[in-house]
């Protein structure tokens, strides 16, 4: 880029800073700032816009200086839903659940609960060799949903996603078992999958979670387990990878 280019680019950037500077000072003007619906509608002006430290201020203003006023109520919830589009998800987790706290019969209840389930599920490591601690509070979130609010228009996502937490933890539990194992921990290795087994059935990790359990039996003279496993292995799942792997392994 050539300095005739930057300083183009520049004078653009300037304009457009003073056009915003314009149209915010023009809006304020326009409206009555001494008063809830006024101050309300300015901060909303700057959350569209994207300013969202200032609408943060501007939200807290109409809280703080028209408490009494249901826009107080609804400045709350918007200051919620900008930490959440801001991606701030620790804060907006507690905004809403603060909002939740104060009004627990509010028409968006349910929407609130949605947004709390969000707030830890966007706080979810995009990999599982990471701390999945907040999937916890995600699943217990949704499923709080699911059993409030049944005809609510987040409960089928809510379901979805759920399960896909569930799962992840459920691969997390397998990921734990396997690293045991490879440090020749067997008996750590043989809790953690049996644990699987235990807290997340039905999820496609049975076959390798009774395969890893099996092996962990063998390494540690463990005949009764080894059978236990073997058999359900041979029975449940005889088609299975983990079932045809039986013999080679030596079980």
């Amino acid at each position: 880029m050539n300095v005739m280019t930057s300083v183009k680019s520049l004078k653009l950037f300037v304009v457009s800073l003073m056009a915003m500077a314009v149209l915010f000072s023009c809006a304020s003007k326009e409206k009555d700032l001494n008063t809830a619906e006024g101050l309300f509608a300015y901060a909303k002006e700057f959350q569209d816009a994207e300013r969202y430290e200032v609408a943060l201020t501007k939200y807290a203003d109409v809280r703080n200086k028209f408490p009494y006023s249901s826009l107080a109520t609804e400045a709350e919830l918007a200051i919620a839903d900008v930490h959440y589009a801001r991606e701030s998800y620790p804060e907006s987790e507690i905004a809403y659940q603060n909002f939740r706290d104060l009004h627990p019969k509010h028409a968006k209840s349910a929407y609130v609960l949605y947004r709390i389930a969000m707030s830890y599920y966007m706080q979810l490591p995009e990999t599982i060799d990471r701390d999945l601690t907040v999937g916890k509070d995600a699943i217990y979130h949704f499923g709080e949903l699911v059993k409030l609010y049944p005809q609510s228009e987040y409960v089928t996502d809510s379901k979805i996603k759920r399960d896909e937490v569930i799962s992840r933890l459920g691969q997390k539990e397998i990921y734990i078992a396997d690293f045991y194992f490879k440090q020749e921990k067997y008996s750590s290795a043989l809790r953690r999958y049996e644990s699987t087994l235990v807290k997340y059935p039905g999820l496609g990790f049975d076959p390798r979670a009774h395969f890893g359990a099996a092996k962990c039996a063998k390494k540690l003279a463990d005949q009764k387990t080894l059978d236990q496993h073997m058999q359900i292995l041979k029975t449940k799942y005889p088609n299975s990878d983990e079932a045809r792997l039986l013999t080679s392994e030596g079980l």
